[in-house]
């Protein structure tokens, strides 16, 4: 079955109520392709690897976490970019991206999803009051010590995170997935045991340390595959169109 175009991309907005939420790229189509839509590849971010798969799948539409045209980068098309769009275009596939849209939204967002495969009891935000807080916290069912959460985590993510163990054990739980080291400070603040993000920074490891909170570092890419997927199963379902998320792994 094919759907519109237009109509994909004005449920995605629908959906993730992306008009409301002030970010540091445009959300939704960057790159339009051809008008009617059968089968969408899902990934993390918007590389040749990606595009190359999505040629080869025969995808009318690529659904990313992190897409293009980034706050102060270089405008002009050269390189790297040039390569990409190239690509997108000479095969007429469109791409769609949401960024903190799809951190933040309570169903198929990043944190969420990741809370659910963790275990983790969501309670609120980080940050209440604070309509771009991503970061969530939240509680185990029953206390860790630091080395078996980080256990946990490896094998629901399948690689090691980095930790850096707190002094005592873990119940309380703040998270962020992808670059969000820097809450540490909330979390700190929040009384949380444990916090898990996606990177980590120098200044992380003596925040951590300082204060007795365990910190995780669990990769960027691996802690943001989950809410694209989603997405793209709600697509699928809403639109009964084809979806298939494809993983091309990144260590960071």
């Amino acid at each position: 079955m094919a759907i519109a175009l237009n109509t994909l991309v004005a449920e995605c907005g629908r959906y993730l109520d992306a008009a409301r939420i002030a970010d540091y790229c445009p959300n939704g189509l960057q790159v339009e392709g051809r008008a009617e839509v059968r089968r969408i590849v899902s990934g993390v971010t918007a590389s040749q690897a990606l595009l190359d798969a999505a040629v080869e799948a025969q995808a009318d539409v690529v659904l990313v976490h992190h897409g293009y045209f980034w706050k102060n980068e270089n405008p002009c098309i050269t390189g790297i970019k040039q390569r990409r769009l190239k690509t997108l275009l000479s095969h007429e596939i469109s791409l769609l991206a949401y960024h903190l849209p799809l951190d933040l939204h309570p169903e198929v967002g990043n944190n969420v999803q990741l809370a659910r495969r963790l275990g983790l009891q969501v309670e609120g935000p980080l940050e209440p009051g604070n309509p771009r807080s991503v970061g969530l916290l939240g509680s185990l069912s029953e206390p860790l010590a630091p080395a078996a959460f980080a256990a946990q985590v490896a094998a629901v993510l399948g690689r090691e995170p980095l930790l850096v163990p707190g002094c005592g054990p873990i119940r309380r739980v703040a998270w962020c997935t992808g670059a969000a080291q820097g809450y540490i400070e909330q979390a700190i603040a929040a009384g949380a045991d444990a916090y898990l993000s996606g990177e980590v920074s120098e200044s992380t490891v003596h925040s951590a340390r300082e204060s007795g909170i365990s910190f995780l570092a669990a990769g960027h890419h691996a802690t943001e595959r989950y809410g694209v997927q989603a997405l793209g199963e709600y697509l699928a379902q809403r639109f009964a169109v084809e979806h298939r998320f494809i993983d091309c792994d990144n260590p960071v």
